[in-house]
């Protein structure tokens, strides 16, 4: 099944007075490119909580967001390091006095709350803190599971454009076939009139006139690209199946290859008109495949 790299999921669990909630948003990107915003003292399960994002959700810009929050009684002595804090506070206040010649406390006071080391982290039993480990894993583990939920829904929305612009392309593939069966006569006609003008030439070379004849054949004949085109078209919707984006992005370049061809070879004002169109078309397909997986 398709699925699409913009994605977003959001989960929150509440065990033995920790409560944890996680955000995950995913955009189209080439390569993974992941940002984590983590607490302190979850920073050295950073790498682990990398690897499991590029494990599930395999490429894109992936930025998490994860919050805790003591639920239960916390005494404040057991938080805040009122002497380091009060000492900021101090230097801040005569620094706000020395410069302006006033204070305004409550900001100062917040100031000095955002310094380093403002609050006591106190070492929490290893089974205790692999408990509350766990507690997060499993937030993560859900806001991931949201976050794919949504990537599919996305992906069957793209998937069904997808089909919309390939159909679409046969659409117009059919009208170009229906034209080509009128632009062969005339091209006949021309050929005709060449092969004329060449035979009443007194400097008619045989060799070269069989060149020349092989070559308009050629030059002209969409046959093959015909065939081509609609073979991708075909294999094109069996991918979409797969749910493989990349295959998706090189046949939508071998698509638009065989596009390009007809309207090259055909030299017909209609069959170029639908070949813009087929254009208008593979242009959509392209806008979608670069936010696929």
């Amino acid at each position: 099944m398709l699925k699409s790299m913009t994605g977003f999921g959001k989960a929150t669990l509440e065990v033995k007075g920790l409560s944890v909630t996680v955000e995950i948003k995913s955009l189209n990107s080439k390569f993974t490119d992941i940002y984590c915003r983590l607490p302190r003292n979850l920073s050295s399960k950073e790498i682990e909580i990398r690897n499991l994002l590029t494990q599930t959700l395999e490429r894109g810009k992936i930025e998490l967001n994860l919050n805790t929050q003591r639920t239960g009684d916390v005494s404040a002595n057991s938080l805040i390091n009122r002497s380091l804090v009060k000492a900021y506070f101090q230097d801040l206040q005569q620094t706000s006095i020395d410069l302006f010649g006033g204070t305004d406390n409550t900001e100062l006071l917040k100031l000095a709350l955002a310094m380093p080391n403002a609050y006591n982290i106190e070492a929490t039993p290893d089974d205790e803190a692999e408990a509350e480990w766990q507690t997060v894993l499993q937030t993560i583990q859900n806001a991931l599971k949201e976050c794919n939920a949504f990537r599919l829904r996305e992906g069957e929305i793209v998937s069904a454009k997808f089909k919309e612009y390939i159909g679409n392309i046969e659409t117009t593939l059919k009208a170009i076939e229906e034209q080509d069966k009128a632009r062969i006569p005339a091209v006949r006609e021309r050929l005709k009139k060449s092969v004329s003008d060449l035979l009443t030439d007194e400097n008619f070379d045989k060799n070269r006139f069989e060149q020349e004849l092989i070559y308009y054949i050629e030059k002209y004949d969409i046959s093959e690209e015909k065939v081509r085109l609609r073979t991708h078209l075909n294999y094109f919707i069996e991918v979409l199946k797969e749910g493989n984006g990349k295959k998706l992005n090189f046949l939508s370049q071998e698509i638009g290859r065989e596009i390009n061809t007809i309207g090259s070879k055909a030299n017909d004002a209609s069959i170029q008109r639908l070949v813009v169109n087929m254009k208008e078309e593979l242009e959509k397909i392209k806008e979608q495949t670069a936010n696929v997986l």
